[in-house]
């Protein structure tokens, strides 16, 4: 004998087959858009889906790892910067004047260079590394502004406050790598900006 479903059964058993549906899209559409962050080697298409998983996981590991080291090397710096200029700084082969002491009173020339700018040319992108005091004259947006207009895309800033200084740190990719950015027209854009 044969059972007969009811109704309600019936319409429980599709709810779950939609919301089973549903749920597989949504995961598929959330995998490509990770895939699609993680910049790859090789072609995307011929990945299997838990290959591009994978790939994923080992790319957020090897930008933990980065961060860390940055992470590292600024609290050397740091630390750095707020040792007394006699000692160990052969190594680093920086001048006195560039220096400060740990009252934080600027040694030489830095207190009549503040703002400073420093643009780092890396290839497919910018480091913008930019010192000022609490007493700025610019925004951030402007600068962020200024990359865009120039053909890059901010990716990351941020900032730091040491003592009376703010410390600016901005990563940006260009847009199009045939077309790159003219660094030298953002530095002048900064310059005009800035100072």
């Amino acid at each position: 004998m044969k059972k007969i479903n009811s109704p309600t059964e019936t319409t429980s058993k599709l709810d779950r087959k939609t919301i089973e549906k549903n749920r597989r899209i949504h995961m598929k559409g959330l995998c490509f858009k990770l895939a699609s962050l993680v910049p790859s080697r090789h072609s995307k298409e011929t990945l299997t889906q838990q290959d591009q998983l994978a790939l994923a996981a080992s790319y957020i590991t090897h930008l933990r790892e980065r961060v860390e080291k940055l992470k590292a090397r600024k609290e050397q710096a740091m630390k750095e910067h707020h040792l007394p200029s006699s000692t160990s700084r052969g190594s680093n082969k920086r001048r006195n004047d560039d220096v400060f002491d740990h009252t934080t009173r600027p040694i030489g020339s830095l207190s009549t260079k503040l703002p400073m700018i420093e643009l780092k040319d890396l290839g497919c992108g910018i480091e913008l590394v930019l010192i000022s005091g609490l007493q700025k004259n610019f925004m951030l947006y402007e600068v962020i502004s200024v990359f865009e207009e120039e053909g890059a895309e901010v990716v990351s800033a941020s900032f730091s406050v040491v003592d009376d200084k703010i410390f600016h740190t901005l990563h940006a990719q260009v847009k199009l790598s045939r077309v790159g950015v003219e660094t030298s027209r953002v530095w002048q854009r900064l310059q005009d900006l800035i100072y």
